[in-house]
């Protein structure tokens, strides 16, 4: 260890006292065809896989100190190679992003990026060949370890790999940026450098890892190691040779990082800095200078470390994985009552889709019911289509396919169908007086513990329950379409709603595997309640006389999933004006109702735009729809006006307490709407922009919550 990585680690370590430390266990075995005596550092934090492993300064220092002993047997010859291992089903998932989030000063996050590479980089200065053996999870950090190596091989069983720095707003910072593309090739880098963070943080699995070219072997989970370990033996003794593909340093390497920064344009538009400096690396990286490269790295990660947008995506990282586990406000889980049996009011797609999610996850009794047959048999025949694609995948054998077909039935009668539920969801027409009928025939037929669920997305759970006998059964169960694949659940508690019954229904979210938040009983909650608003702006600009497409460029330097009006285009502008007219009921003064958008769904089009070339284009049938005033905003104004109400609607949501913090608004908004993590949501940024302070005199959060601590 040189004295230099001792201090930068020691000082680092002073700077993050609670660190789970990882321990690096050097043992030594006698490789198979006797290839001679090896050295294997096995990388453990002493917890079961559910605690992965990670990489803080002091887990650093020791990795550090075991590299010190394999390096002297290596240079004294008392070693023919080294590897480098994890504990069961995790290898490493890189930095501990906890001590990350409590650097306040530049030379302090600098000394991460330096301490990481001084420590990786002695892999490939070892006098002996260095192994790196992929067991299970390998993320970050725990991937630019074994790219340092000389050789690696990779169980099929990894369910996770990938480098997902850009997703966080931080550059692989440890050689990823450097060393993947003179490993794979440029184009492979930007895919898993880029595009598998910007997409979700898309993970690869084993098999991938090997195609990609990342691992030289693949090999089954159950003997992994035994067989890496045959596999390194004949690498050493020269039976197996290791071939690969030249990679591209021509136009094939500028075309790559062409492409990259395509993607994150599409993706982030220019909003955060994160891709576009992993993209500057990786095109430097062409010439194969890879300490220049790892000296770019080590700046690129003190200077996103030291900046908004990775405080917010960590901030955001926390939400989804911690807040989200701890819903606020949530009842006692122990009040929770069995759900055995669960029946589903309508058969249509959202219905359908409902019956399907809660077969799958609740494995127990599905019922659906609707007016007719035949929309009951067209619900039915929907989940077992959805059955028989999973069993196509693989994702189920036949026997589950089976028996998940049998679970779910359809029937007429309400009484026949869910006299034993425990649990009745109705997905029917969104209007007040369908959803109270529906509700007082369901209350009629069901056990006295049965809890009834609405799936509305604005209207009021406390007005539905209010002719019932008991309305402290009711509790609003709010998904986001698709179903199947965004995970928030928005809970909403009646007026009369009782803890038993709340607690009940987080007990199913769970199960299901939703992001549940406790939302107050006030109109159109919490997402759709934010998007009309934001929506309705944009809706204004254009009907006040703002072209379309100036008034959806505005807000491009969000980086938001898709534009305002290709969202209206996949919620639908009939739901879309039915929300708005909901919220312009509840509040006239802040929500108006588009002439322009009523004028698009009265006409019966599906959205603003055609995209018959490929890329969205204003429909010219939607063109002549159009009357708009003559006052023209630039975009600069659009994007404030939109900003603004934004940020007063939070405002008066937090005032009125329909979630406990500003957290919950951020926590929807990621999992609800998908808006990024490199905005934590939204609060974050409007603190950043100076917007809250404008608007309600005082920021969101607390200093350091989403930002660099003071």
């Amino acid at each position: 260890m040189s004295t230099s990585t001792t201090e930068l680690l020691k000082g680092a370590a002073e700077l993050f006292p609670d660190e789970v430390v990882t321990q690096a266990h050097v043992r030594h075995l006698e490789l198979p065809d006797s290839a001679g005596r090896f050295a294997l550092i096995t990388l453990d934090n002493g917890f079961d896989h559910t605690k992965p492993t990670t990489f803080g300064p002091q887990s650093l220092a020791n990795l550090d100190a075991a590299l010190d002993q394999v390096e002297q047997e290596a240079t004294a010859g008392t070693i023919v190679g080294a590897g480098l291992t994890g504990k069961p089903f995790i290898f490493a998932v890189g930095a501990d992003l906890k001590g990350v989030e409590l650097l306040k000063r530049h030379e302090d996050a600098l000394a991460i990026g330096k301490g990481g590479h001084d420590v990786f980089q002695r892999f490939a200065s070892l006098a002996v060949p260095t192994f790196a053996y992929y067991n299970g999870a390998a993320m970050g950090g725990g991937v630019e370890a074994g790219l340092h190596c000389s050789y690696r091989t990779v169980s099929r069983a990894v369910p996770a790999f990938s480098l997902p720095e850009v997703f966080l707003g931080l550059v692989p910072g440890w050689g990823g940026c450097a060393l993947l593309p003179n490993l794979i090739g440029a184009d492979k880098a930007v895919s898993v450098i880029i595009e598998n963070s910007l997409n979700q943080n898309r993970q690869l699995k084993g098999a991938q890892v090997f195609e990609l070219g990342i691992a030289d072997a693949l090999f089954d989970g159950a003997d992994f190691l035994e067989r890496s370990l045959v596999w390194t033996a004949g690498v050493l003794n020269g039976s197996v040779t290791v071939e690969r593909p030249e990679v591209d340093r021509g136009e094939g390497w500028d075309r790559a990082v062409a492409r990259g920064r395509s993607v994150a344009d599409s993706k982030v538009h220019g909003a955060a800095p994160a891709a576009y400096r992993a993209l500057d690396i990786i095109a430097a990286a062409k010439d194969g200078d890879l300490q220049a490269g790892f000296d770019a790295e080590d700046q690129a990660l003190a200077d996103l470390i030291m900046g908004g947008e990775l405080r917010a995506g960590l901030y955001a990282f926390n939400l989804v994985q911690k807040r989200a586990k701890r819903p606020a406000g949530a009842p006692d889980r122990s009040l929770a009552r069995p759900v055995t049996k669960v029946g589903v009011v309508g058969a249509g797609l959202m219905a359908s889709q409902l019956a399907m999610l809660f077969l799958r996850r609740l494995e127990v009794p599905v019922v659906l019911t609707d007016i007719d047959q035949e929309r009951v048999d067209k619900g039915v025949g929907y989940v077992h289509a959805e059955i028989d694609k999973l069993l196509l995948k693989g994702r189920v054998n036949q026997d589950k396919a089976n028996r998940l077909k049998g679970l779910v039935s359809g029937v007429l009668d309400k009484a026949e169908g869910f006299s034993d539920a425990d649990f009745v969801i109705e997905a029917v027409f969104e209007e007040i007086g369908v959803k109270q009928r529906v509700f007082a025939e369901v209350e009629a037929v069901v056990p006295a513990h049965a809890i009834l669920a609405t799936n509305t997305s604005s209207l009021s759970v406390s007005e539905m329950a209010a002719g019932l006998k008991h309305p402290e059964r009711v509790v609003g169960f709010h998904f986001f379409n698709p179903v199947a694949i965004l995970p928030l659940l928005e809970i909403v508690r009646g007026e009369q709603t009782d803890d038993a019954s709340l607690a009940t229904a987080f007990a199913v979210a769970k199960k299901l595997r939703k992001t549940a938040v406790l939302v107050k009983d006030a109109p159109a909650f919490v997402v759709n309640r934010i998007l009309t608003r934001f929506m309705g702006e944009i809706q204004n600009v254009i009907d006040e006389g703002t072209p379309v497409v100036a008034a959806e460029k505005a807000v491009e330097p969000l980086g938001l999933p898709m534009s305002p009006l290709i969202l209206l285009e996949l919620v639908g502008p009939a739901i879309g004006l039915h929300v708005s007219e909901t919220l312009n009921r509840a509040f006239p003064d802040r929500f108006t109702v588009s002439p322009n958008l009523a004028a698009v769904v009265k006409a019966g089009k599906r959205g603003f735009y055609v995209h018959d070339s490929g890329t969205p284009e204003l429909d010219p049938e939607v063109a002549a729809l159009l009357v708009q005033g003559d006052t023209v905003l630039t975009e600069e104004q659009v994007r404030a006006r939109v900003l603004d109400a934004v940020a007063q609607e939070i405002g008066l949501m937090l005032d009125e307490g329909v979630v406990a913090e500003a957290q919950d608004i951020d926590l929807c908004l990621i999992t609800g709407a998908g808006w990024p993590f490199h905005l934590g949501g939204i609060t974050p940024y409007l603190d950043r922009a100076g917007v809250s302070e404008r608007v309600n005199g005082k920021p969101f959060l607390a200093p350091g919550l989403a930002s660099v601590p003071e």
